[in-house]
Formats: C-alpha cells, structure tokens, sequence
C-alpha cells in the first residue's frame, strides 16, 4: 500500500486512507476540482499494476476493469477510515461479495 500512496502523492491524488483483503482494496481520497473519479482509479491502477508485476509480487497481475466508488460526508470521515482499517476483522466475518450486495440492498442502488 505504501506504493500505491506515494505514486497518488506524485500524482496529486488525495488518498486518506488504503487498505485491503485478499482481492481489493479500499481507499478513501479526496478529489481536487479538477479530478474525476475514472481518471484517479486509472492512474492508481494502471501503475500499481506495472509495479506489482515489475516487482514479481504477482504472476500477470491485473485490476478487474470495474469498480466501486461513492462519495460519503464529512461527517462520515473517521468512521470510513476506520473501517478500511479494520478490512482483515471485517472480512472474516462476510465476504467482499456479501458486503457489495448489503450495501446494495440496504442504499437502494442499482446492481450493474
């Protein structure tokens, strides 16, 4: 993770917080007026993959194409860092898919 923090910092990308389990990762960032979403998760993924296998910590890493991002309030900014720092507690409990469709259900999106 510390990485993919200091490639965001070159990039003038806000990352508050990372973490992740097994097959993702979390991240809490902060977007300037001039960034979107689509561009941020590129640049993140597009070079930490090339470092990832650069390094050999994985045999033909990639990223899946897709991704999950919704905005939060201020108000809820602790409580998110907490929780992408507990990832290992809260993923022994449900898996990632489990706690996708949750939130799902629970905030009435759509499930593309």
């Amino acid at each position: 993770m510390d990485h993919i923090l200091a490639n965001a910092r070159t990039k003038g990308i806000l990352i508050y917080s990372i973490n992740g389990y097994r097959d993702h990762v979390h991240c809490l960032i902060s977007l300037l007026p001039e960034q979107n979403i689509a561009k941020v998760i590129q640049l993140l993924k597009g070079e930490s993959s090339y470092w990832i296998n650069k390094e050999n910590l994985g045999k033909n890493f990639k990223w899946a194409d897709e991704y999950f991002a919704v905005s939060i309030s201020e108000s809820q900014v602790e409580k998110v860092k907490t929780y992408i720092h507990n990832q290992e507690i809260h993923h022994k409990k449900k898996s990632w898919e489990e706690e996708y469709n949750e939130f799902i259900k629970n905030y009435n999106f759509d499930n593309y």
